[in-house]
């Protein structure tokens, strides 16, 4: 109840702002997608040490394995064996053994190779493609025109009459990037919010108020007419405008990798 009362005000503080202010200020729908990392991220320290401990209760609490069990009677039928004992099981003993199965195991494990993780794009340094960095969070850049500048930032378009703010930013990225690119808005309501003056007055506005939509991608591929750029934390703080990427990197989870 208290979640659909917060969205509720949020939606009705979004109309207000629309109808405050569509006289004297632009009203912008940004859409910030963002493709999550395909291959789990390396571990920090911390992890690393929550990860050990872990695994030191599951051992201490845990019990023997089947495979331990079985070992465990190999040993005994063997020194049954040793000791020409009539209660030894021939079946069992001429069985293939558990550290014969153990043997084979470790040997098929040595012999594994897992896949390289650097993709094609990443050796070419290609950024146009979200086939690069599988392990790090990676967002959607694309060239936008801003009066007679063409800046590289989140895809956004302006508002017009009779859309919500969730349609505009959804109408954004179809223009932006196409129709083949599929992503998931996780929400109704703006993730974040950024305010800027124009140079000058332009058609009697004093600026811009763009308001963030977060969206998480899940297949397809961008129109390349808007020369798109999949970029990393750092990678986006290289190309945004300083307070703009302050905007946007409040509502992304910081990476500590």
């Amino acid at each position: 109840m208290f979640l659909r009362k917060l969205f509720l005000s949020e939606i009705c503080l979004s109309h207000r702002i629309l109808v405050r202010d569509k006289s004297s200020w632009d009203i912008v729908a940004g859409v910030c997608v963002e493709r999550l990392p395909v291959v789990t991220p390396p571990l920090n320290d911390i992890q690393k040490k929550f990860k050990n401990m872990l695994g030191t209760i599951e051992i201490e609490k845990s019990l023997k394995s089947n495979h331990e069990i079985r070992k465990e009677n190999d040993k005994v039928q063997a020194e049954l064996l040793k000791n020409d004992s009539a209660d030894v099981d021939l079946d069992i003993v001429s069985k293939i053994t558990a550290q014969d199965f153990e043997d084979a195991s470790k040997e098929e494990f040595d012999s594994f190779k897992f896949a390289n993780i650097e993709t094609e794009a990443d050796e070419k340094g290609d950024k146009s493609t979200h086939d690069r960095s599988l392990q790090r969070h990676l967002v959607l850049v694309t060239q936008v025109k801003l009066g007679n500048d063409i800046k590289t930032i989140l895809p956004h378009g302006v508002w017009t009459e009779g859309e919500t703010l969730r349609q505009t930013a959804e109408r954004t990225l179809l223009e932006h990037c196409g129709s083949n690119i599929k992503v998931k808005f996780l929400s109704n309501a703006p993730s974040g919010f950024y305010k800027y003056k124009y140079p000058s007055e332009v058609n009697g506005k004093i600026g811009a108020k763009v308001f963030f939509y977060y969206a998480n991608f899940e297949s397809g591929e961008t129109d390349k007419k808007s020369k798109p750029n999949w970029l990393t934390r750092n990678e986006l703080a290289e190309v945004l405008p300083e307070k703009y990427n302050k905007s946007v990197q409040s509502f992304l989870i910081e990476e500590t990798y």
